[in-house]
């Protein structure tokens, strides 16, 4: 199955990609507004899924607009849809198709990018990367995973990872500190909204290669959410935590 559907697919009964509750997600957008936005402000989300955290910016700031961008088809679809659906959004926003980082499009008062490190290369090459579409005094909303303790073996199986290749938590607010920001505002995923993240994920593929899928498409992902839950269950659970962070630029990188 296609990476972009089985993600899309996934995300279904939880569409915030992260282990963030509908809760946390309004109070950190609540954060994100600079003391003085320009005078068209927008706001710009990199590697924006199916445009939960946009979305729901763009609702507490009906004066702004929005771009997402994303690489994934099927959920660019399911922002579009979405956004439809909504009078006050659907002339404030749009959505492009494209490689995070390699887009260009001008500089916003606030960039957002959740979970989507990876699309560049780790997190300081994110950092440099979102400086360069904020404008000076801007806020980023930044979401990445971070080491609870030492992880074990298991865990980095799970995630095909190398023990420094995330940082602790302190580490991250060390070299968000380094590239010029100063975290005002974070959340910490608990272990509930991680489970309730996991269950969602794996549940929402089980349920629609069960009542959806052909046979072929049934097996492989039975198969997908299954490797996924021994992942998450034997692997990365208690491991890996997120933090959600909202950073003031301060100008003062390096």
């Amino acid at each position: 199955m296609d990476r972009a559907l089985v993600s899309a697919i996934a995300h279904r009964r939880h569409p915030v990609a992260a282990p963030v509750s509908d809760e946390s997600v309004h109070r950190l957008l609540t954060e994100l507004e600079p003391e003085m936005p320009s005078d068209a402000p927008r706001l710009l989300d990199l590697g924006c899924g199916s445009g939960e955290w946009l979305r729901g910016a763009l609702r507490l700031l009906p004066a702004w607009e929005g771009v997402g961008v994303d690489v994934s088809a099927p959920a660019l679809d399911e922002a579009r849809r979405r956004a439809g659906d909504d009078r006050g959004l659907r002339d404030r926003v749009r959505w492009e198709r494209a490689d995070a980082a390699a887009w260009s499009g001008g500089r916003f008062d606030v960039v957002i990018c959740i979970g989507a490190t990876h699309a560049f290369g780790g997190l300081a090459p994110t950092l440099e990367a979102l400086r360069r579409h904020l404008l000076p005094g801007g806020r980023v909303l930044l979401g990445e995973g971070y080491w609870e303790g030492t992880p074990s073996q298991a865990a980095l199986d799970a995630l095909g990872a190398a023990p420094g290749e995330l940082p602790d938590l302190p580490g991250l607010m060390a070299e968000v500190a380094r590239h010029g920001y100063e975290p005002g505002f974070g959340h910490l995923s608990t272990a509930a909204e991680w489970d309730r993240y996991e269950w969602s994920w794996t549940g929402s593929l089980v349920t629609w290669a069960l009542e959806e899928a052909d046979d072929d498409e049934r097996t492989e992902a039975l198969g997908i959410a299954r490797e996924h839950r021994r992942q998450w269950l034997e692997g990365y659970r208690g491991h890996l935590g997120f933090a959600t962070v909202v950073l003031h630029d301060t100008g003062r990188g390096h």
